[in-house]
């Protein structure tokens, strides 16, 4: 049942093998395995695609719910005060992931022996239950109700440019001023060529030089000058604090984005992830996300460097 729900959500043996960590040969066996005993056919193979059928739809639910029960079943054996063992999957943003949620997964598999976690990694949101995701970290407003979360914190959405940037094109002073300049984009904060300011939201269309689909890469290019770039403040705090970044318009990104843990309501007894959200609030506690206004920066915010 296992690989045939990996299989129906993947859409791919091959996906469904990586995800179950088993062969491929050994997930297209057991899925003929589960067709042979039922007398159907679950699922439409061509060279390019795997699709279900109409039994293999209804059939498809069934197998969810089952594999739901049985790790219900699991949890009230073992207690809620058991020990987290077997795996963890965890997903959270790329850059965020590795600055605060690997900390986290470090700390519980220091601790807890018989756990093991699946972390991914990706700026892309993971959809939950058809990817079999424990719990997600997710930054802005949620729109699925359907969900559980917990608030770890927040962050905000700055523009960034470095020093060398700023000298030689100078420092906006409003919005509207960044027509003028170079800007860089990143596809998954920046859905549109419209950037959003100010209490009242007013919409600024920005034409990008540049543009990428990682955070890290948009971070680069401004600290080699390229132009101006909209970033969250968790992800260039250390290069503002070094004096790599300037930001800018402070006063007209006040906009607070909430961090999120979600998870989905049924796995709320769960050891395993009552044990990630206990030491993601610990962390948090200890490491709070600052607000900008907060940071110790040595770089002025309001006037352009100088060397």
């Amino acid at each position: 049942m296992r690989a045939f729900v990996a299989v129906a959500t993947r859409g791919s043996f091959a996906e469904a093998a990586r995800q179950l960590r088993l062969s491929p040969s050994v997930v297209t066996r057991s899925v003929a395995d589960l067709e042979d005993r039922l007398g159907l056919v679950l699922l439409n193979r061509t060279t390019r695609s795997v699709r279900l059928t109409e039994r293999g739809e209804l059939f498809l639910e069934s197998c969810r719910q089952v594999l739901e029960d049985i790790e219900e079943a699991e949890r009230r054996v073992r207690g809620e005060t058991a020990e987290p063992r077997g795996v963890l999957k965890v997903a959270a943003p790329i850059l965020f992931g590795r600055l605060h949620v690997l900390p986290i997964v470090t700390r519980i598999l220091t601790h807890y022996p018989a756990l093991a976690v699946h972390l991914t990694l990706s700026d892309r949101n993971a959809h939950l239950a058809e990817e079999s995701v424990d719990v997600a970290v997710r930054i802005g407003d949620l729109v699925d109700s359907s969900m559980r979360a917990i608030r770890l914190g927040s962050v905000s959405r700055i523009l960034v440019a470095s020093p060398g940037y700023l000298e030689r094109r100078g420092l906006p002073q409003a919005p509207n001023d960044l027509s003028a300049h170079d800007t860089i984009a990143f596809e998954s904060l920046d859905a549109t060529n419209e950037w959003r300011f100010g209490p009242t939201g007013k919409l600024v269309r920005v034409e990008p030089r540049l543009t990428v689909n990682s955070a890290d890469a948009a971070i680069a290019a401004a600290e080699a000058g390229l132009g101006i770039s909209r970033t969250l403040s968790y992800q260039v705090m250390a290069s503002v604090l070094a004096g790599r970044l300037v930001p800018l318009l402070v006063e007209f990104t006040v906009e607070k984005l909430p961090v999120s843990a979600i998870y989905p309501s049924r796995r709320i007894a769960s050891t395993n992830l009552g044990t990630f959200l206990k030491n993601a609030r610990d962390y948090f506690k200890d490491n709070p996300l600052r607000p900008i206004e907060e940071w110790e920066s040595p770089v002025s915010i309001t006037r352009v460097p100088h060397r």
